[in-house]
Order: C-alpha cells, then structure tokens, then sequence
C-alpha cells in the first residue's frame, strides 16, 4: 500500500494549514492509500537550535523519516510575508541532501488569507523542490480567502475549488504509482 504524507507547512498553533491537511487525510484514504499528516507544529525545534547541521540528532531524524519514508509528499503550506514559512525552510535544510527529495513525487496546496491563495509561497517551494530534484506534481490547488472556502467540519465550500482538490487527490495518487512503475522498470 502507498503511503502519502501530508506535510502541515507551519508550526502556528492551530494553523489553518494542519485543519486542511487533517481535512484531505480521509480523502486521499478513500483512494486506497496510507495516508499520515506531519504537522511542522511537532519540529524539535530545540533540537537544531544553534545551527547543528550534520549532528547526530536522533528526534530530528524520527521527525523527518515520517517524510522521508512517505512514496509521496503532498504538502499544505501557507503564504508568510509572500513566501512560505521559515520553519519549513529550516525543517528542509536538515533533510538529507540530496536523498530526501530525490525523485520523491510532491504535490502543492496553498492557502492563504489573500486572493492569490499561497502562490508565491508555492511557487517558491516548487523550486527549491525541484533543486532537491523532486517530481512535481503539476496540479497545484490553491485556497485563496481560504476563511471564507474552508470549514474544517464541512470542508471546501466553493465548488470549484473542491473539484480541483479532488481531482489533484485522485492524479497525485495514480501519478505516485506512475513514479514508482518507471523507477522500477
């Protein structure tokens, strides 16, 4: 069975970002998968305190591997000060380089408060992404005035938008197991 990790992009407390993560759980469950959410909430921040790259860090290491093992990573992140937030960064730059990533398939949601609903934030990801030579998955969704879209009881409110969501929740899916098919062939 794939396992897809949904990978909460903030560690703001009570973030919009982890209620649609929890939100698309069930959704990419329905679809036959593992499905597990990784909140940036949970980063053993004091772990890494004072720049200690390349240490032995075992609770980092547990942190990460949630991710790392994943087949697939779909990640929710939300636009701070037009980019995404620095704790996603900083939980990045202790991934292993370039193994994390490396021809890991990944798909994109943003959400944000204003009308572009994450762009920059994502496109900006999609980047350092693809540096790590990632599969990016071409589907982004985007949720932008996401109060007014999104209810975590009763989810996507816009109708589009929640095709969209679907639809990226079904070709991420098929596009994981395309990814692992070509690795192996």
């Amino acid at each position: 069975m794939k396992t897809i990790c949904i990978l909460s992009g903030t560690d703001r407390p009570g973030s919009v970002a982890l209620k649609v993560a929890s939100y698309i759980k069930p959704l990419y469950e329905a679809q036959g998968v593992e499905a597990r959410v990784v909140s940036l909430e949970d980063f053993p921040l004091d772990e890494v305190a004072g720049g200690k790259y390349g240490k032995n860090l075992p609770r980092v290491d547990a942190f990460r591997n949630q991710v790392i093992d994943a087949d697939g990573i779909v990640m929710v992140i939300p636009e701070y000060n037009g980019s995404f937030p620095g704790i996603l960064k900083l939980f990045i730059d202790h991934l292993p380089f370039p193994d994390a990533f490396w021809k890991k398939p990944i798909a994109f949601i943003g959400e944000a408060a204003g009308a572009f609903g994450a762009l920059r934030a994502v496109e900006q990801m999609q980047m350092v992404c693809g540096y790590r030579n990632a599969h990016v998955y071409p589907e982004r969704v985007f949720l932008q005035r996401v109060s007014s879209i999104f209810d975590e009881e009763e989810g996507i409110r816009d109708e589009t938008v929640s095709k969209l969501l679907r639809d990226q929740i079904e070709g991420f899916v098929q596009f994981v197991s395309q990814v692992e098919e070509l690795q192996s062939a």
